[in-house]
């Protein structure tokens, strides 16, 4: 890697870093040599670099700037005293890996799960999600997708706060455990993901402003202030800062694929974008039979980048089915749920047919500007769909899941059109045995920026407080508070018990169906022969031609009242979320059901 410090056996460590605006770099070794500062020596661009026998693996170091301010390495590998404190030199090679048969899966058999590794389990860490293996792996999910580790400031964060993208937060273990936790997952036959934030740096511990503020850009601005430079002078390096990071995950941690979080929020005005180029970097490293996918959170729903033959990205999270699901069951229409309270079954049929359903649209919750590109022609395996993911929870003010807005047969109805549909399902921890406990916006800041983020959320959702039984208003959980943190825990203890054991009864009987009927009949390959339509406004028909000339139909009624309808089904129930026979659901759609078929 050609950021940060390098073990190299019988020479010490490397040093390296991009400083472009310093005129000298130190580094000062801590632990045992707490008093030894080594001069770098500078070399061309900006970089200072130093080879030294006087570290070794496990040292801990800063870069002093300028005989002044310290920091932590931008590339740090690890960070066991938080975001201000002195990186650890670690040696990649020191952990034996045992996983080299393991080749990964295809995408067309990916059933995600996503989860937040403090509150996933009690521990909260990476050797607390590896104690749940197996539970997963007989739900039935292939993929694990572990929310963002980059090191964040304090105990406790989502993860999107992050400010040093090479090292996992030391609050879940150490780089080793991480290590173990993908070998021990791939033994179980399941692939593990990892969201990235290439977009912008959390707002406390970010020093690059000191000595590389070219890492930034006034030409664009984000929802977090001025931009990531990746098109401007001297965005060579921080093009290949993230780069080298998405191929240090791959590669060095063995992970079988990435998900970037909000790419609308990168600007590029350069040719080939940085997305362009990183996907074709990583395609070009990793050619053997290894399979990596690449996965995009983009509300621009740009089609582009989606298109199997260009080998760039695998899929991207469909924002617009979730929308239109959620109109559908709970009737919302606050902020952009207003884009799709016309007719949201439509949208929602438009979804499972054509992957996108804003494809150039205008968008009123966007002032009418236009939206997304044509994505009727790609497969179904580029849109991942869910009900419920970390900020579909989590940006609620109260961190409600969809069980406490919409009804439990509507919410039943729509996870058996999901996890039954060609496209990838993905599931939010916890959902999947019906949970109860929120997941609350957290994080762990001090300070004036505590104040900030209080006030701010409190402020965004101040139309939405709730009131108890005698009218006083109850306040937006705090974010900083640890108790908001411990909240978000899941409660495995209910797992097992009465309407949670039937719900994981339901995730499992439905993922066992998934492999057993679609996912060998599903690949990037699928035609673009899936159709649909309308039975009522709330009530539809879909159907997909899969790769062995199988059709799969599906009869869904998003409604409080019965269907009834004339439309031919033809072939076999191969699942329904009521208890009706097929020939009473040849004439009659029960209320809130879903119902599957597969037909010659």
């Amino acid at each position: 890697m050609p950021f940060g410090a390098e073990y190299r056996p019988g020479e010490g460590v490397r040093f390296r870093i991009w400083a472009p605006n310093a005129n000298n770099v130190t580094v000062c070794l801590t632990g045992q040599n707490a008093e030894l500062a080594l001069p770098m020596g500078r070399a061309t661009d900006g970089w200072f670099e130093l080879i030294t026998d006087r570290a070794s693996r496990g040292a801990g170091y800063q870069f002093q700037i300028d005989s002044g301010l310290k920091v932590p390495d931008p590339a740090s590998r690890f960070q066991p005293g938080d975001v201000h404190g002195p990186s650890e030199v670690i040696d990649p090679a020191e952990f034996e890996w045992t996983d080299d048969s393991w080749l990964g899966r295809p995408w067309a058999e990916a059933v995600m799960y996503e989860l937040h590794v403090g509150t996933f389990t009690p521990e909260g860490t990476f050797a607390g999600i590896e104690k749940r293996l197996d539970y997963l792996a007989h739900l039935g999910v292939t993929a694990i997708e572990l929310m963002p580790l980059s090191d964040f400031p304090g105990r406790r964060n989502w993860g999107y706060d992050g400010v040093l993208p090479f090292a996992p937060d030391s609050s879940y273990g150490r780089p080793s455990d991480l290590k173990r936790l993908i070998q021990a997952a791939h033994a179980r036959g399941l692939m593990m993901f990892l969201d990235v934030v290439y977009n912008h740096f959390g707002p406390e511990g970010n020093y690059l402003r000191s000595y590389s503020p070219q890492f930034f850009t006034g030409r664009h601005h984000t929802p977090w202030g001025e931009a990531i430079n990746f098109d401007g002078p001297e965005s060579r390096t921080v093009r290949d800062f993230f780069i080298e990071n998405a191929l240090y995950w791959l590669t060095e941690y063995h992970f079988d694929g990435l998900r970037f979080d909000a790419v609308h929020a990168i600007l590029d005005d350069s040719r080939p974008d940085i997305l362009t180029e990183l996907a074709q970097t990583v395609r070009a490293a990793t050619t053997s039979n290894r399979r990596v996918h690449l996965v995009l959170e983009n509300d621009n729903n740009a089609a582009r980048y989606l298109a199997p033959e260009k080998k760039l990205y695998n899929a991207q999270w469909n924002d617009d089915i979730h929308h239109a699901l959620h109109v559908s069951l709970s009737g919302e229409s606050n902020g952009y749920y207003g884009d799709y309270v016309h007719e949201p079954v439509r949208r929602l049929a438009r979804c499972l047919t054509e992957g996108f359903d804003y494809q150039g649209a205008r968008s009123p919750f966007r002032d009418g500007a236009r939206r997304g590109e044509p994505s009727r022609h790609l497969p179904p395996t580029c849109f991942v769909s869910f009900l419920q993911n970390h900020d579909q929870v989590g940006n609620r003010p109260f961190g409600d899941r969809i069980l406490r807005v919409a009804d439990l047969c509507a919410v039943k109805a729509a996870m058996t059109v999901l996890l039954l549909a060609p496209s990838p399902p993905l599931l939010f921890m916890g959902e999947e045995f019906g949970a109860k406990t929120p997941f609350l916006f957290f994080c762990d800041f001090e300070g004036d920026l505590a104040r900030a983020v209080r006030e701010g959320r409190q402020k965004e959702f101040s139309f939405s407080c709730r009131k108890d039984a005698s009218s006083k208003s109850l306040e937006i959980p705090d974010p900083n508070a640890e108790e908001t943190f411990l909240q978000s825990k899941l409660d495995w203890d209910s797992a097992g018990n009465g309407e949670h054991s039937e719900w994981s009864r339901f995730y499992r009987e439905l993922l066992q169906l998934r492999r057993e009927h679609i996912m060998s009949r599903v690949d990037d390959n699928l035609d673009s022969s899936a159709r649909f339509s309308m039975l009522s406004e709330r009530g539809l028909r879909a159907s997909w031609t899969l790769k062995d000339g199988l059709q799969l139909i599906l009869l869904a009624n998003f409604a409080a009242d019965s269907l009834q309808h004339s439309t031919e089904i033809g072939g076999d129930l191969l699942y329904s979320s009521s208890a009706s026979t097929p020939d009473q659901l040849a004439r009659t759609l029960p209320p809130w059901s879903a119902s599957w078929f597969l037909a010659r």
